[in-house]
């Protein structure tokens, strides 16, 4: 039984992933904030060949993300696999408790915390593999100056820049750790009728609920998935829109900005305690 953590675990993709692998016979450790969603998700693996475990948290919390890193990894000493899926959208500007905007401490500092968190656990297992399911590739210019959108907030360029940052934290993981046993994936799932979970004004969620009707169901984004979890490419870093591979050499990926956002992020980050 191999085992996989998977945020946003409960909804679209991430739930669609988790049946997948428990129906098959492996262990899905799925992350949400709804406990009735995780409970039942985990009641349909009982009879299944496989195993589920739910964790409630809230990841837009970098302290409770922490708490959750801590927990998986003194839970399960191997991981085959991480699927970061989980996002929250909103309309309106929304800043955590922690000082974050909520797109940035959900959408980006979660998902490199769960990657550089579960570094120990993912390096004993025999071919593991971190899927980023981002958006790679896109070309909206990194605000230095704003990562945080304060000066104008809207929530499409907001997705589309914390995206960007999700591309730079995967070159500077393949910098670091390209050596060892990890790989690194950046995922595009395409338009997929996913939760849309978030809070929006009324105009986005008419647009919403007209982009979901049109939409592939999640399950279509299993098979390609699916791959990228079973036979992990061979570079440290690739990425991917479904099935196509995408070219992780370009200037949208370039070294010298990973690592300026990363040492940014070290200096926000430590000022977070807990």
């Amino acid at each position: 039984m191999k085992t996989y953590v998977i945020t946003g675990g409960t909804d679209g993709i991430g739930a669609a992933l988790a049946r997948t692998l428990f129906s098959r016979g492996d262990r899905a450790v799925m992350i949400g904030t709804n406990p009735d969603k995780g409970e039942r998700l985990t009641a349909e693996a009982a009879p299944a060949p496989g195993d589920a475990a739910f964790i409630q948290a809230d990841l837009g919390l970098v302290s409770d993300t922490r708490r959750v890193v801590d927990m998986i990894a003194g839970e399960y000493p191997a991981i085959d696999g991480v699927v970061l899926c989980a996002r929250f959208m909103r309309s309106r500007r929304s800043v955590t408790a922690e000082g974050f905007e909520s797109n940035f401490a959900l959408f980006y500092l979660s998902r490199l915390l769960l990657s550089y968190g579960l570094l120990g656990p993912l390096e004993q297992a025999e071919r593991p593999v971190i899927v980023n399911v981002a958006g790679p590739g896109h070309d909206t210019p990194v605000a230095w100056d704003d990562l945080q959108s304060s000066r104008h907030y809207d929530l499409v360029h907001a997705m589309f820049m914390t995206g960007r940052l999700n591309d730079l934290l995967g070159v500077t993981f393949a910098e670091r750790h390209g050596a060892g046993p990890v790989r690194y994936v950046l995922f595009h799932p395409g338009t997929t009728a996913t939760s849309y979970a978030g809070e929006f004004d009324p105009q986005t969620a008419a647009y919403l609920r007209q982009q979901r009707m049109m939409a592939k169901p999640p399950t279509d984004v299993i098979p390609p998935l699916l791959r990228l979890l079973d036979d992990p490419p061979a570079p440290p870093l690739t990425a991917f829109n479904l099935f196509a591979e995408l070219n992780v050499h370009s200037k949208l990926f370039s070294p010298q900005d990973a690592e300026r956002l990363s040492g940014i992020t070290d200096k926000l980050l430590a000022d977070v305690t807990g």
